[in-house]
């Protein structure tokens, strides 16, 4: 029978700026920009509403609707979220109720379409798509998340201006701006097609959110047009500097509980697991490095996708049963990233899974491997870790230890408990290894 590692708790202490008041820090932030001197009654301004799980996201928007509304505008969202949602408008409609926005919860009608405008041109020679209801409307908002990209390096990753092409521009601009991925760099292609949507598309302002390293809300800024491209910058940076991480670098195997869109475009972050330009390994100078990924289950709102699954070496069976096949197909393809797709080695239990995964990472005994598990990449308060790590936790202010190492609690069948109940096991005599 196989050693497996002795697990321990700990919870990380990240920096942490927050944001107590959300719907009314939108309101001040929006006021800030003196827009009703812009917005006038009976004018519609459509608001974008992406598939990633953004921190009080209903908030958020609802906050921008009420706004807008007192300004007698008439406020509708859009689903701006590229192919995600089976690339159907209404799989993206119920990605955004699966967070609880609704036209009865944000106050305002959400237009769904997958039909898109050819605005024109870009310099580099291909279309600029836009989303028909928000090239219609009077003015538009621009509601995302700033963080570092899951795929690509620069100045600016993902924010108001990937919002701009990719989720404005629905499946067919998805699917045309990361073809253009094989010739131009990322940060041209923004450039040519952001440059071209802020003058011809009635972009109003951008509302940036900023999260914290436990998923919360720690900045919310509106911003005109024509400093959306320096001001993300800045706000990138924030935003590597406030983001979670895994407490250690070296890892032989990383457990996972679950994958999802909402966590990460990929399924799991690719900045939080180490591997942004190989689906299988850190290339030089990335961190942490992790030779083995697992993976357990899909999340609810991720509705099939299963998206970034490829970049695990095994997983859970039930995640090929949970899966939707054309939506997973569908989203890898558009995002040109064929690899995420792709089939690990899938077992019917974690024991299985966890044994064959043991025997892979080299001459380390598996009693000894160091082992990580995590809920997701988005939720890294608290983490297992492998009692190789032990000697380590004990010196490092960073972490504060929960538990002392205890076995790793197995079920009849061979399964462990979710992740979040592992925190009830401290050294229970039932928990055999």
């Amino acid at each position: 029978m196989m050693d497996f590692p002795k697990v321990f708790r700990v919870r990380q202490h990240f920096p942490a700026p927050r944001v107590e008041d959300v719907a009314g820090e939108v309101v001040r932030q929006l006021r800030r920009l003196r827009l009703s001197e812009r917005v006038r009654a009976g004018q519609t301004v459509a608001i974008t509403a992406g598939s990633r799980g953004i921190a009080n996201y209903l908030q958020i928007l609802r906050a921008a609707v009420e706004y807008f509304r007192q300004l007698g505008a008439e406020p509708f969202l859009v689903p701006a979220m590229g192919s995600h949602g089976g690339g159907t408008a209404e799989g993206q409609v119920a990605v955004l109720a699966s967070y609880g926005i609704r036209p009865e919860t944000v106050g305002c009608p959400i237009r769904a379409s997958m039909e898109t405008v050819v605005v024109c041109q870009t310099r580099l020679g291909f279309p600029v798509y836009f989303d028909r209801h928000a090239f219609q409307a009077d003015h538009v908002l621009v509601v995302n998340r700033i963080k570092p990209h899951t795929r690509f390096v620069g100045p600016i990753e993902s924010g108001l201006m990937k919002m701009l092409l990719i989720g404005l521009g629905k499946a067919e601009g998805a699917r045309v701006y990361h073809a253009a991925i094989e010739d131009y760099s990322f940060a041209e292609i923004i450039q040519a097609v952001a440059q071209e949507v802020l003058s011809r598309c009635r972009i109003l302002a951008g509302l940036a959110i900023v999260e914290n390293a436990y998923d919360q809300t720690a900045l919310v800024e509106a911003v005109r047009p024509e400093e959306f491209e320096e001001r993300e910058k800045q706000l990138l940076v924030l935003a590597r500097q406030w983001m979670a991480r895994l407490p250690f670098d070296e890892v032989d195997l990383l457990l996972v509980d679950e994958i999802g869109k909402e966590i990460s475009g990929t399924g799991m972050d690719t900045n939080v697991i180490g591997r942004k330009f190989d689906d299988h390994k850190a290339v030089e100078g990335e961190r942490p490095r992790i030779k083995r990924i697992a993976v357990r289950r899909l999340t609810e709102a991720t509705h099939g996708n299963a998206v970034g699954l490829g970049m695990a070496e095994f997983c859970r069976s039930q995640i090929l049963e949970a899966m939707d096949v054309s939506a997973t197909r569908l989203n890898a393809i558009t995002a040109n990233h064929i690899t995420a797709a792709m089939l690990p080695l899938d077992y019917p239990t974690d024991r299985q899974m966890l044994e064959v995964a043991l025997r892979t990472i080299g001459l380390r005994p598996p009693g000894e491997a160091r082992f990580l598990w995590i809920q997701n990449t988005l939720q890294l308060a608290e983490v297992e870790c492998g009692a190789a790590y032990w000697t380590e936790a004990q010196t490092r202010q960073d972490l504060e230890i929960l538990t002392p190492p205890r076995p790793l609690p197995w079920d009849p069948d061979g399964n462990l408990p979710s992740f979040g109940a592992m925190a009830q096991y401290e050294s229970h005599p039932d928990c055999q290894g």
